[in-house]
């Protein structure tokens, strides 16, 4: 919500905002654009009768008393995606969907297309080397490129995010069941994808995963008028920890790695082509694509011998491609795989089992959660031995306080020399501890 804000204010549109909480960076960003809320907390008085429009995000409840000024007074209500489609109705809208992957393949996209001088519209759920903001809005854009969230919408608009969008050009890198607390039954969340489809725009194109066998039979089912692209994981091999991918134009050496993120790549490509950028470009560009915020974003370390990434991975599906890449890219070191349980799905014993397996890749896999995390989202209590169980771990490593999976961390990277690389995954933040200091400690 804030780079919306930062977004419409670069516009030159006069912005106003309020927040019961504010955190960093985006208290910081809004007081260098002087748009900080003077006082935290909700207040009337803020909704006057000349706004043109508010805004409504996922944090305000239904009985927010701004959000009830607001409809009092009749004034134009939007959720964050209804506003976005709002600005972009006159635009070709381009939505990249999927339980995984979304952020990456935007964040190429974007990438591709700032390398062969295009500057279009988008919004993104990370903040992009070379960008001020998550999202642009602007009057001369052709395209409007959208990452497109199934998380629902608002309290007023409880539909996920991208069937608000309408695309004219979709796709889908993959379903894999997740948001349990919305989504009840992995019947019901691929009925979200089914939707999707159903809200594009007549004629549009969708371009699909055809690795994954339930996007194939969701596209495929599909009766909509459609222009249907299958895409697969393009050949790469990997030479000296570094990926390259093969391509009819010539090797391209990446500095991202893993299937998931060649098949990413591929998926970009097709997206780049629908716009009018050409493979040449498109891969070139490529070369340079450092990756997303805290998607395998490497993280430094205090020996040479040791590498560490930060990664968002947290759904098993996510969790499971994460630790395949790092070991397929770094097979002869020690992989150390730590694993946060933050969301609402991923400590719901419901969904714990779904699990099984994802870190079995790792020579070191580790667990951690925070009880308290559990009763703040009023779960049922979740004990260590649930947990590994529901990992399949033979002797599981579970820990539920964040100085003790620090201290595991410290034994595990070791200091018999062997070369070791350690993912940190998770949509939290290990109970706010900054984790580069925890990896600048092993010496």
């Amino acid at each position: 919500m804030h780079n919306l804000a930062l977004a419409l204010h670069e516009r030159g549109d006069r912005v106003t905002g309020s927040d019961d909480e504010l955190f960093e960076p985006s208290a910081s960003r809004l007081k260098a654009a002087g748009l900080l809320p003077s006082t935290l907390g909700w207040d009337p008085a803020r909704i006057a009768p000349d706004l043109d429009a508010v805004v409504l995000g996922m944090h305000a409840r239904g009985d927010n008393p701004e959000l009830l000024a607001a409809q009092a007074l009749g004034l134009p209500i939007h959720s964050y995606p209804a506003f976005l489609y709002e600005a972009s109705k006159n635009k070709t809208r381009v939505v990249v969907a999927g339980s995984h992957g979304k952020t990456t393949v935007t964040s190429m996209l974007l990438h591709a297309l700032k390398a062969a001088g295009r500057r279009e519209d988008f919004m993104v759920g990370a903040l992009l080397e070379g960008y001020s903001t998550m999202v642009r809005l602007s009057s001369e854009a052709e395209f409007m490129v959208l990452e497109g969230d199934e998380y629902l919408s608002s309290a007023l608009e409880p539909l996920p995010k991208f069937h608000l969008y309408r695309a004219n050009i979709a796709l889908i890198t993959g379903i894999a069941w997740d948001h349990i607390n919305v989504f009840p039954t992995l019947e019901v969340y691929v009925e979200q994808f089914r939707q999707f489809l159903r809200t594009m725009e007549p004629g549009g194109a969708v371009i699909y995963n055809a690795d994954d066998p339930l996007v194939v039979e969701v596209v495929e089912s599909d009766q909509s008028p459609l222009k249907k692209i299958p895409y697969h994981t393009p050949a790469y091999r990997v030479v000296n920890e570094r990926t390259v991918l093969e391509t009819p134009l010539g090797d391209v050496p990446l500095q991202v790695f893993g299937a998931h993120n060649a098949s990413n790549v591929e998926a970009a490509r097709w997206l780049a082509q629908e716009m009018g950028v050409d493979d040449e470009t498109f891969y070139e560009s490529m070369t340079s694509f450092k990756g997303a915020s805290k998607r395998l974003e490497s993280l430094p370390t205090g020996n040479a011998r040791v590498l560490a990434f930060k990664d968002f991975a947290h759904a098993p599906s996510k969790v499971k491609a994460t630790v395949a890449a790092l070991r397929e890219q770094f097979p002869n070191r020690r992989v150390v795989a730590c694993l946060e349980l933050h969301t609402f799905s991923s400590l719901n014993p419901n969904f714990l089992p779904l699990y099984d397996g994802s870190l079995d890749g790792a020579d070191v896999p580790l667990v951690y959660f925070n009880p308290q995390a559990v009763a703040h989202k009023k779960l049922p209590e979740l004990n260590a031995g649930q947990v590994g169980a529901a990992f399949g771990f033979p002797a599981p490593e579970v820990y539920t306080n964040s100085i003790d999976v620090r201290a595991a961390l410290d034994q595990a990277v070791g200091t018999d020399g062997m070369p070791t690389v350690v993912a940190l995954m998770s949509s939290g933040n290990f109970d706010g501890n900054d984790v580069s200091e925890w990896t600048r400690a092993w010496a």
